[in-house]
């Protein structure tokens, strides 16, 4: 679902704001969905810790390496802690 929100600009502001818009072949609402978007996404930690750790397990099972392998090295640097 779908809702509004108004916000109040300054007139010379929305209309460059519109002109970049239809430069990049863009209505003004779908740059200020994208925008508010990609804020949240910088902004939210916990969607930033879980593309870190889908990147990271990208990349350990790209060199092979297994699940076990992963939850052994967690055991024994716990182990080496206490």
């Amino acid at each position: 679902m779908t809702t509004q929100m108004i916000v109040r600009i300054d007139s010379e502001v929305k209309e460059r704001f519109n002109k970049l818009a239809r430069v990049e072949g863009k209505t003004s609402s779908q740059m200020v969905r994208e925008l508010i978007e990609d804020y949240i996404k910088e902004r939210d930690i916990g969607n930033y810790v879980d593309d870190l750790w889908g990147r990271i397990g990208g990349k350990l099972r790209s060199r092979g390496v297994k699940q076990r392998d992963v939850n052994k090295a967690i055991r024994e640097a716990r182990k080496s802690r206490e």
